[in-house]
């Protein structure tokens, strides 16, 4: 068992960076795949962010490719997301907690798959009470 804990949200300007961090206290966070997933009021929730337990691959959403970047300090215990060129449409409550990760190889191209969210949003595994991120000028 595994109990989480994120930090690091806060108000940001557009075009801004911040970096969350996400605690787990109890199992070793290395054990699982884990990630990140978002959740907007009056929007679907969002897996945006995932990462690998047996290697260093990851996967990202399509609204946060090449801004976001996801990353682990095992010794730590501690996942990170470092989230820069912010917009107004990353404004949302970010949770951290374990998935399920897969790879998808098809006509020689692999690609990765991330599923999970907190079980308040009907999903399972260990998840943290989320950090409020916002993005306004």
């Amino acid at each position: 068992q595994v109990q989480l804990v994120e930090s690091g949200g806060g108000l940001v300007q557009p075009g801004g960076t911040l970096k969350l961090s996400c605690l787990g206290t109890g199992d070793r966070l290395s054990n699982f795949p884990v990630g990140w997933f978002r959740q907007a009021p009056g929007k679907e929730g969002e897996e945006i962010s995932c990462i690998s337990s047996v290697s260093d691959a990851t996967y990202y959403a399509d609204s946060v490719k090449g801004r976001f970047t996801i990353s682990r300090d095992k010794n730590k215990n501690m996942i990170y997301l470092q989230m820069n060129d912010l917009t107004p449409d990353d404004t949302a409550v970010y949770y951290c907690g374990t998935v399920e990760f897969g790879q998808v190889t098809e006509e020689g191209s692999t690609h990765y798959t991330c599923s999970g969210r907190p079980l308040a949003a009907g999903g399972r595994g260990y998840w943290g009470q989320g950090t409020q991120v916002t993005i306004s000028a």
